[in-house]
């Protein structure tokens, strides 16, 4: 495919980094020549010019490109780039926005009129995946499928767990049809297990189930449900109003933002269940005073990925359950996975999930990227004469990368085993690790 990103910020050369793998021809396209300069070792053509440029886009080949992402830091580029370039031959685009209500259902055929066939809102994204942290808090993250039937949940493994210290091929006597282990992160390693391998203290297991097993999940990792009644969210950016807007009606959130008059404007806007202080959250003092150490959640959402995980670790120290830190700073993401910082936000990784998924050549539903895991998780759809359809799943020699956690059959969940027979139309969740997801395309188209 010929894919143009437009916008060389955080999500545009993250993106590229990640399609150029596939050997994709990508362009890149930015007004700043700064922030090409430092990818000229990879094999991205980059371009300076104005996505919003008829003269610049056609420089840049878009009578000829599959697919135009506008992902520069303005919507209103972003927009006008999308409509350009869909007039100018581009057979798809993908705009990314800031304005909620963009998203609503009802303008999305007039987006399309306008030659704009998907909208991207970061900020909304990582938004709905803290909320999901905090509705479910024993998990590291949450994700799920066909509206609630196949959940995806990644879980740390204490000493004291039923499930630690037990090998595969035992749990499968029992617990088969409940949960399938589909990967165990150990360390910088991520392993897709068989029945050989053993459940150590400190993994992080990537669990599939569905809604009437959480509880089994929940109990064998060892893991006590509580509920988030009070949250402390340092940093009043975009994400943390959503955050306060969406969560539920009984949580009550206190916003602590340094900048006096911005803190007062976020008062302005908040419901009666949002308290906003100035002052400078980063003081462990402040904290203390204003008895945080007494909330449920603690959440970091300044521009600064060291200063949250840092954060995060002093409410960890205070004795907060639940820690969330966004760290967009991809080189930080191992640290704070060192530091057992509990879920971690990055929102160019959440984007890039969701805009990967239009260069790829299956029907597939969504795209995941696993922040810690360097794995992908993604819903295929399984068309009819597909090979995948044409024998049981034990007698596939699937590639040693990838595994099958579950499928939708119908609007029911089912979690695959050997005898499984995958059929047309099914909805089945892949977990794909140190591998690109264009190579399992074969099996479902």
């Amino acid at each position: 495919m010929r894919i143009i990103i437009a916008g060389a910020g955080e999500v545009g050369t993250y993106l590229a980094k990640m399609l150029v793998q596939e050997n994709h021809d990508i362009v890149l396209m930015d007004q700043n020549e700064e922030r090409l300069n430092f990818l000229n070792n990879l094999e991205i053509m980059t371009m300076v010019g104005n996505p919003a440029s008829i003269s610049d886009l056609i420089e840049a080949g878009v009578k000829k490109t599959d697919i135009f992402i506008g992902v520069t830091p303005e919507e209103t580029a972003n927009i006008t780039a999308c409509m350009l370039a869909s007039n100018l031959g581009a057979q798809r685009t993908v705009a990314r926005i800031i304005n909620y209500e963009y998203l609503d259902a009802h303008n999305s055929d007039f987006f399309k009129k306008m030659g704009i066939d998907s909208l991207i809102c970061p900020e909304l994204l990582a938004s709905k995946e803290i909320v999901n942290a905090l509705i479910h808090p024993w998990a590291r993250q949450w994700w799920e499928l066909g509206n609630g039937a196949l959940i995806l949940i990644a879980v740390k493994v204490r000493e004291n767990a039923p499930i630690a210290n037990r090998y595969l091929s035992d749990l499968l006597i029992h617990d088969e049809k409940l949960f399938h282990i589909v990967a165990i992160k150990r360390g910088d390693e991520t392993i897709i297990p068989g029945g050989a391998d053993r459940i150590k203290p400190d993994d992080l297991l990537f669990f599939t189930t569905t809604p009437d097993h959480i509880y089994d999940v929940r109990q064998q990792a060892g893991k006590r449900d509580s509920d988030i009644k009070n949250v402390v969210i340092i940093g009043g950016s975009r994400i943390a109003l959503k955050v306060a807007e969406i969560a539920p009606r009984d949580i009550r959130v206190k916003i602590i933002e340094v900048n006096r008059a911005k803190s007062q404007k976020i008062a302005e806007q908040m419901d009666s269940n949002v308290m906003v202080i100035n002052d400078d959250g980063r003081n462990t003092d402040f904290l203390i005073q204003e008895n945080v150490q007494d909330c449920d959640a603690f959440i970091s959402l300044t521009e600064n990925a060291a200063t949250n995980i840092l954060a995060c670790l002093s409410a960890k120290s205070l004795g907060i359950p639940k820690t969330i830190a966004q760290v967009e700073t991809i080189n930080y993401l191992a640290l704070a996975d060192k530091f057992d910082i509990g879920t971690i936000i990055n929102k160019k990784m959440i984007a890039a999930s969701h805009i990967y998924q239009f260069s790829l050549d299956a029907d597939v539903e969504n795209v995941k990227c696993l922040t810690f895991a360097n794995a992908d998780v993604a819903e295929f759809v399984a068309r009819p004469g597909s090979k995948i359809t044409r024998k049981q799943v034990k007698d596939f020699r699937f590639p040693s990368y990838m595994t099958l956690g579950g499928l939708i059959r119908d609007g029911k969940a089912i979690i695959i085993q050997g005898d499984t027979q995958i059929q047309a139309n099914d909805h089945v969740m892949i977990f794909c690790m140190n591998a690109s997801m264009h190579k399992l395309e074969d099996y479902f188209n």
